[in-house]
């Protein structure tokens, strides 16, 4: 079936999303078309005030409509404790363990194929943070990928000149999980990684 240019450029539009294809961006245009019409145009007016009023906090470079974001602006928050993540939705999901530090947040990892040097990650301006805070430890949370871990041990590298405590989120068994069902190098991480009993 061919559709019509504005049809079209409306499931075109849909498949920039993660994880959308071509079946997918057609129902979706299709419904809003057919079904909810008021729907779409509260989408397209949500999607027009998102993408002009949203921008980066100027300290954490996280999404924030203010230029300093309320985790920055939190008087309350650690100043010795920095968490470097790699996107924004880190920060979320960082947020529910109840971590009450400061962020700084990536742009995705480093990816010589992808053409993702440190200037494009924001390394430079990682270092500028650090310099200017009161920082005692600094926790690498870059996801437990090739180019996570490779992130990560640039980052500690860099740092290993200054008096920092350098951590790395810990790796391993997910609770609630069962041995047999965990693959081998999560199962690695987790026998490198193991402790102690405190009775």
């Amino acid at each position: 079936m061919s559709f019509s240019p504005l049809i079209r450029q409306l499931i075109d539009a849909f498949r920039v999303l993660p994880g959308v294809g071509q079946k997918t961006a057609q129902r979706m245009a299709l419904q809003l078309l057919e079904r909810d019409r008021s729907g779409g145009q509260r989408l397209a007016q949500a999607l027009t005030q998102a993408m002009n009023g949203v921008g980066y906090c100027r300290e954490c470079r996280s999404l924030s409509e203010e230029e300093l974001c309320h985790l920055c602006s939190d008087q309350r928050r650690d100043e010795s404790l920095l968490c470097i993540v790699q996107g924004p939705m880190d920060v979320y999901a960082v947020e529910q363990t109840g971590y009450r530090g400061r962020y700084f947040v990536l742009k995705g990892h480093l990816s010589p194929l992808d053409g993702l040097g440190p200037e494009n990650i924001g390394i430079p301006e990682l270092i500028g943070r650090i310099n200017k805070g009161r920082f005692s430890e600094v926790i690498l949370a870059t996801n437990p990928t090739v180019e996570g871990e490779a992130t990560a041990h640039y980052i500690a590298q860099i740092l290993a000149e200054k008096q920092l405590i350098i951590s790395r989120l810990a790796h391993g068994m997910p609770l609630g999980g069962e041995l047999e069902m965990v693959d081998g190098g999560t199962l690695s991480h987790a026998f490198s990684g193991r402790r102690p009993i405190q009775l």
